[in-house]
């Protein structure tokens, strides 16, 4: 029991450190902004595929599950301003955070997993490269700058799915669809979403580089790691959504 309790108190120390690594990284030059770039265009536009798909199914479906509930009360007519609140305030950030989680996260924690067994970490080191400003503060700051975009997208791409879901058996224009949309939705409901998508995006960038840079070597450590880092943000970021829940609803 001592020495998992040892263990643990060195894991949350090793965690402190590398966060105040990447804060001390952060704010001193100099700044690897191509590789920022290549990294925002990783996790952004090779995402949109999965992401869209995702945000479109997640929209029509959560519409057509709400209908009969909404309907036993005669206030189908709500149902516009009931899918607005849900997506931008709830399903958006969740969904493209969970998503970001599996594709994202899994790649990040294989792909420096694997520059760790095969030593090109230590070999970044030798050449006078600083491999944490290269390899984790792009990743996380890429991570943390893209998953509220891609949140943005997805309610909008869930929003449209919505509409879809209504118009097949309701008379509905979309411009009357947007216009309750919009009607139902409040400035904090918008700051909900991108609080939420920015925890989210830091949480999955720095769990996976975390969990990637300190792999065990070996083959076995590539997918452990890419395994730890898909099941470590997912369960860190439902952590956080409780808190922000609990956080929002005193405001």
């Amino acid at each position: 029991m001592g020495k998992k309790i040892t263990s643990l108190l060195l894991e949350f120390a090793n965690i402190h450190r590398f966060f105040l690594r990447f804060l001390r990284e952060l704010v001193s030059p100099p700044y690897e902004f191509k590789e920022i770039i290549r990294q925002c265009y990783e996790v952004g536009w090779k995402s949109f595929p999965l992401i869209s798909l995702t945000g479109f199914i997640v929209g029509f479906v959560f519409t057509k599950q709400s209908r009969p509930s909404l309907e036993d009360f005669g206030a189908s007519s709500w149902l516009p301003n009931l899918i607005s609140i849900a997506i931008v305030r709830a399903l958006a950030p969740l969904v493209t955070a969970l998503i970001a989680s599996g594709k994202v996260g899994s790649q990040i924690g294989a792909e420096l997993s694997s520059m760790n067994v095969t030593e090109q970490i230590d070999a970044m080191e030798v050449s006078g490269t600083n491999p944490y400003k290269f390899l984790i503060v792009s990743r996380i700051l890429a991570t943390t700058v893209m998953i509220p975009v891609l949140c943005f997208y997805v309610a909008g791409i869930g929003l449209f799915g919505g509409y879809l879901s209504i118009i097949s058996k309701d008379q509905l224009s979309l411009l009357s669809f947007f216009t309750q949309v919009f009607e139902a939705i409040k400035m904090i409901d918008v700051f909900a979403m991108v609080l939420r998508a920015v925890v989210f995006g830091f949480t999955i960038g720095f769990v996976s580089t975390y969990v990637g840079y300190y792999s065990s070597k070996g083959t076995e450590g590539v997918g452990k790691a890419a395994n730890s880092a898909v099941v470590a943000s997912m369960f860190i970021v439902f952590i956080e959504e409780l808190l922000i829940v609990q956080v929002l609803s005193l405001l």
